[in-house]
């Protein structure tokens, strides 16, 4: 694991010890049901339009893009809605990433979208700390504690989205009920991005869901930087793509993500 990878976890550990749920939550409030993200992403795929997961994301690591409190997220995440995404994204990693929960509160608040909470998640204290439709799982940090924590959140109520990025990690993640399986271009151990990953390991999902019968929703996440990538990891087996840095670098939020719903009409 990247020492940076690791930092994060450290201090996902800290933050952990210090949370004391007064009320553990049972499942999804009747005011706060699962919005349906497969539904979106098949109705944006029937319509020609590219299912966007748009992220909301104050950093990186090693570079800020810009402070975002509360109000603000809820601005980009409606911004993000009006130009054609099929989710949102939200970092509530505070350390590194500058996330918050409070941002992801406010952005489903706003919303009519699915809202996908995307953190280090090691603990099943974390799905008690709020809500959200979908929660990022990640194969390559739980490691065989996967099938628990992908249990623990069907049963709380989410929608997993189970992060992978080689063929050991997918081996796990099909061995879960999660129906979305996000393949990060990302090298978690390197930090170095490919995006040949999502074209190695989306032809293996497919392979799987045609001997048993399943129906995988594939995510490509990492390293999309504008059509050119997205018409590729779209040809090479995905169904959506998650865009964070690129669309928060951009002057408006609104036209780059418009841009990246759009691109399969023109560019691909």
């Amino acid at each position: 694991m990247h020492s940076k990878i690791q930092q994060i976890l450290d201090t996902t550990k800290t933050r952990i010890r210090a949370f004391e749920p007064e009320i553990g939550l049972e499942g999804m409030p009747e005011s706060l049901q699962r919005r349906d993200f497969l539904s979106a992403v098949a109705a944006a795929r029937e319509e020609g339009r590219v299912p966007v997961i748009a992220e909301v994301k104050p950093a990186s690591p090693g570079k800020a893009f810009r402070e975002i409190l509360p109000e603000d997220a809820a601005r980009l995440a409606w911004e993000m809605e009006e130009a054609g995404a099929v989710a949102i994204s939200v970092l509530t990693e505070p350390e590194v990433f500058r996330g918050s929960l409070e941002n992801l509160e406010a952005v489903r608040k706003t919303v009519y979208l699915p809202v996908l909470r995307k953190d280090f998640i090691i603990d099943g204290l974390q799905l008690e700390e709020t809500q959200s439709d979908l929660l990022l799982l990640i194969a390559g940090i739980l490691g065989e504690n996967l099938l628990d924590f992908v249990d623990l959140a069907l049963k709380k109520g989410f929608e997993p989205l189970v992060e992978v990025h080689n063929s050991e990690e997918l081996e796990l993640a099909l061995d879960t009920p999660a129906r979305v399986i996000g393949i990060n271009n990302r090298n978690l151990e390197t930090l170095e991005i490919n995006l040949e990953t999502t074209e190695k390991l989306a032809p293996l999902i497919r392979e799987y869901d045609r001997k048993k019968g399943t129906n995988h929703v594939i995510v490509s996440e990492s390293g999309i930087r504008g059509p050119d990538d997205v018409c590729r990891v779209i040809d090479g087996g995905a169904d959506a793509v998650l865009v964070g840095s690129v669309i928060m670098e951009n002057e408006s939020v609104f036209e780059k993500t418009k841009e990246l719903v759009k691109c399969l009409a023109w560019r691909c």
